[in-house]
């Protein structure tokens, strides 16, 4: 039996659902390696698939047709990208807006010149647009104005740009959404179950950004070589790895995290058992010395994070301020079993909760032959189960054993009713009203549980007074509204990691920590909130690059290591050579 089928064994060695799904925790996540771009960038090394340019029709300015094959062991793919001028007055991270830089779909098999044409007509109308079932995702991305000037400014002149720029903002391009899962018409996720290359959940889609961070490259020494040809050099290895993807998102994704709660309960589980996993091993010297490198790095990353709002930069600091803290405590206590565990238990009592879970996230890295398993344990099959014949009483039990949480919160205060959430008329997008001063509470949407399963216990126990050997049918044939209540708390007592422990009708709910619970799994680090309500982050900084997906197997464990990533020194930058035309010289 392995560590991980041992450990699923005996889950009672996992953190409590109480501690682990409280909304501030969640809202502290660190992205770990079991993320989706990092299981992804493995997937693509171990399986060496090839990335290769079949078309680029960009003119002098950047715009025009770009295609890039995809070739694993079991498929072929193609990212199709469609970048066109617009006006500045266009350009919106909005949900609402109708115009981007690029647009892009990553196609299963091949482009003819039929579905090409079909796709240029489709897919810059995104959602407007009648989008082909052979495309797995759908995408647009919007240019961050002032590193793209940069970058060809200083390409075509020959010079390296100033790698501070990418530390301030990590990307050339930003994403505005990136969809899959038969979104518009495009292939359903179920097309993808049986697909050894993507059936991980939201790997698909992860392919795709990974494209676009390679067309950004291609795109902006392009621009350079058009605009100077003499003179433009290529981008700097050591900045292509550094220059990621950008996302900016907002409370769009938050009715994920309670639509698919077997999914979320799947990937908190993964995430706690390979916590637990790394708990386990004895430590030696040198994974106290790789854990020490880790925490630099990663006091050094938040160093040189920058962000505008200031909770977020507060608790990035209090990160920073508790890290040397850490480092301390490292090197003076003596090496012994449970040194791990003597971490995780001082961390508790001594460190802000950000910080906490970076020891986690951390400790999770150093066992990459415990916890990489786990990374193909990331998908469920949803479905939640009705149990018609459960004793009412038994249902009333689960309830008070298993959402205690939902019991003990005041729906009735203005406090505790503050917010609603609802779906706004102009793009069907989620968002938050204030309920006793804004109209629309009548058409509020589903998110929050825990007034939901508190209605349902109140409804059981009256029916209890009078029906006392009811079953689950029963009452539900007299309170047939409550069906999607009880069919979600009998499933979930098997799924603790289900249901986030909070009102998300408080006022003092913070919208963000729904935002970054996803996110954290998706892969993303620079964590930028612009306001309560959106937030900017950026996906594959530091990541290797097509050209290095061919790693020989005994390299595969450096090849892997890019959490955290620094910017690289100004020194350290090398300017190659370059020819007439801005080609290498070797």
């Amino acid at each position: 039996m392995t560590d991980v089928e041992s450990l699923a064994a005996t889950p009672m060695g996992l953190r409590p659902a109480d501690e682990v799904m409280r909304l501030e925790r969640l809202g502290s996540l660190h992205a770990t390696r079991l993320s989706f771009v990092r299981s992804l960038v493995r997937q693509m090394a171990r399986q060496r698939w090839q990335i290769s340019r079949v078309r680029f029709d960009l003119d002098a300015n950047g715009n025009g047709t770009a295609i890039y094959r995809l070739q694993t062991p079991h498929g072929r793919y193609h990212g199709v990208m469609f970048a066109q001028p617009l006006d500045d007055a266009q350009r919106s991270d909005r949900v609402i807006a109708e115009a981007w830089d690029v647009t892009f779909g990553m196609v299963e098999g091949d482009v003819d010149d039929s579905l090409l044409e079909q796709m240029a007509a489709n897919v810059p109308l995104q959602e407007a647009g009648r989008q082909h079932p052979r495309v797995l995702v759908l995408s647009r991305a919007n240019k961050s104005l002032r590193n793209f000037s940069h970058f060809v400014e200083a390409l075509s002149r020959g010079d390296q740009p100033d790698p501070a720029w990418l530390t301030r903002v990590g990307y050339l391009y930003r994403t505005t959404a990136v969809y899959g899962n038969g979104k518009f018409g495009i292939a359903d996720f179920a097309r993808l179950i049986d697909n050894p290359d993507f059936r991980r959940p939201f790997s698909a889609q992860m392919a795709g950004v990974y494209l676009l961070r390679h067309f950004s490259i291609e795109q902006v020494e392009h621009l350079a070589a058009c605009r100077s040809p003499d003179t433009a050099c290529r981008l700097a290895t050591e900045l292509r790895r550094y220059l990621g993807i950008g996302n900016s998102t907002g409370l769009g994704m938050a009715p994920f995290l309670i639509n698919h709660p077997q999914l979320i309960a799947q990937w908190i589980a993964q995430r706690e058992t390979a916590l637990t996993l790394a708990l386990r091993q004895m430590p030696e010297e040198a994974d106290r010395a790789r854990l020490m490198a880790l925490t630099r790095r990663a006091l050094r990353h938040f160093e040189e994070t920058v962000t505008e709002d200031a909770e977020q930069s507060e608790r990035n600091a209090a990160t920073v301020a508790a890290l040397p803290d850490v480092l301390t405590w490292l090197s003076s206590v003596p090496l012994e079993p449970d040194l791990w565990h003597q971490l995780v238990e001082w961390s508790a009592r001594t460190l802000p909760l950000e910080a906490q879970e970076l020891i986690n996230t951390l400790l999770i890295e150093l066992y990459p032959d415990q916890v990489d398993a786990l990374e193909d344990r990331m998908g469920v099959v949803e479905n939640l189960d009705l149990e018609p014949d459960m004793p009412l009483i038994r249902l009333r039990q689960l309830i008070e054993t298993h959402y205690g949480w939902a019991l003990a919160h005041d729906y009735d205060s203005r406090e505790g009713s503050y917010w609603f959430w609802y779906r706004s008329a102009e793009k069907e997008e989620p968002r938050l009203g204030v309920r006793h001063e804004e109209a629309g509470a009548e058409k509020e949407m589903p998110i929050a549980i825990g007034p939901r399963v508190a209605r349902t216990h109140q409804h059981v126990c009256v029916f209890l007074e009078t029906h006392p050997r009811a079953t689950v049918v029963d009452f539900l044939l007299e309170h047939p509204r409550h069906k999607e209540v009880v069919r979600r708390i009998q499933t979930l007592v098997k799924a603790p990691y289900g249901d986030i422990h909070a009102n998300l009708w408080h006022r003092d709910m913070k919208p963000m920590h729904l935002l970054r619970t996803k996110l954290s799994f998706f892969g993303a680090s620079r964590f930028d909130p612009k306001s309560d309500r959106w937030v900017r982050i950026t996906l594959f900084q530091g990541a290797p690059l097509v050209e290095e997906l061919n790693a020989e197997p005994e390299d595969l464990a450096d090849f892997d290591d890019w959490s955290f990533p620094l910017e690289p020194a100004r020194e350290g930058v090398t300017r190659p050579f370059h020819g007439r035309s801005g080609e290498i010289v070797e």
